[in-house]
């Protein structure tokens, strides 16, 4: 089993840092009580149900956090798996702006200053940071780069979570996904709605795919927008990103947005870094003409 102990400066970064471990799929208990840490261990190698554990331990525990140092040892004895540490920091004046800007009381400022507290932290965890496997300066990170970091020396690469893409089709006329970190426009490529041998089928039809591969438009804009997300998607790897949506909008969401979406997910499944999905929002919306209902352009009901 492989536990670590996250640690450190309150405002550095540990709840950002606790998140690439769930990310990875590791149990992740925060603000545990120091006492409780062996007993934690024991039951995690006991069951065999967790194999990787991180566990955040912080003054937030008030006198329990005393017994940090001794409980490690006593975990490293009775378990035989000294635990990893990993300690958090950032100069005194980006710990003082970061609580300044999220308006929270430093735990141990009490009465006092924000200030007064940063110091007296700093002293209780000097002992803990000599004993910190690695120690991370968040000083002049943000929070990509914070995790980036995290990930880099405490994660195994082949442990790695994939980041996770949704391709997604959908129609403008009912809204674009709220939740789209990329989103392209498809409506410029010639519309398969307007055929009507094409108007009852989706871009899910062998025969709509190559009406759309087709077109002028689709034969220029294919092989610039697999460039741009070969750029991209590796990027938000590298970024620290868990998952991304990547949007494709046409008119009904039943043709041309489809069309790329399933393109764009065949082009990346596979792939050793992404775990691909895809979703087709409006493709059950059957208009008008899909149905047979009427002829709008000839204005027939």
């Amino acid at each position: 089993m492989e536990l670590t102990v996250i640690t450190g400066m309150s405002g550095a970064g540990k709840s950002q840092a606790m998140g690439v471990f769930e990310d990875a799929g590791w149990y992740v208990v925060d603000n545990l009580p120091p006492r409780l840490l062996t007993d934690l261990a024991r039951l995690f190698v006991s069951e065999g149900k967790v194999d990787r554990a991180a566990v955040v331990c912080d003054i937030r525990g008030g006198a329990f956090f005393d017994d940090l140092g001794e409980q490690l040892e006593i975990t490293a004895a009775q378990l035989g798996m000294p635990p990893r540490i990993m300690f958090l920091e950032a100069d005194d004046d980006v710990l003082l702006n970061r609580f300044r800007e999220t308006r929270r009381r430093h735990p141990l400022s009490g009465t006092g200053t924000i200030q007064e507290g940063i110091r007296q932290e700093r002293e209780m965890l000097s002992g803990i940071r000599e004993r910190a496997e690695v120690v991370i300066d968040t000083t002049g990170l943000n929070i990509w780069d914070l995790r980036r970091a995290v990930v880099e020396a405490m994660i195994d690469p082949n442990e790695r979570q994939r980041m996770q893409v949704l391709f997604v089709s959908f129609g403008f006329k009912y809204g674009a996904p709220s939740d789209a970190d990329l989103l392209f426009d498809v409506r410029f490529i010639t519309n398969p709605h307007y055929q009507p041998q094409f108007a009852p089928l989706t871009g899910l039809d062998p025969d709509v795919v190559q009406f759309v591969n087709a077109t002028p438009e689709m034969v220029a804009f294919l092989p610039r927008l697999e460039s741009l997300l070969d750029f991209l998607l590796p990027a938000n790897v590298a970024e620290g990103k868990s998952h991304l949506v990547v949007g494709f909008g046409c008119t009904g969401g039943r043709h041309r947005s489809v069309v790329l979406a399933e393109t764009a997910a065949r082009r990346y499944r596979g792939r050793p870094e992404f775990e691909v999905a895809v979703s087709h929002r409006d493709i059950g919306r059957a208009t008008l003409r899909a149905l047979g209902d009427a002829d709008v352009s000839q204005g027939v009901v």
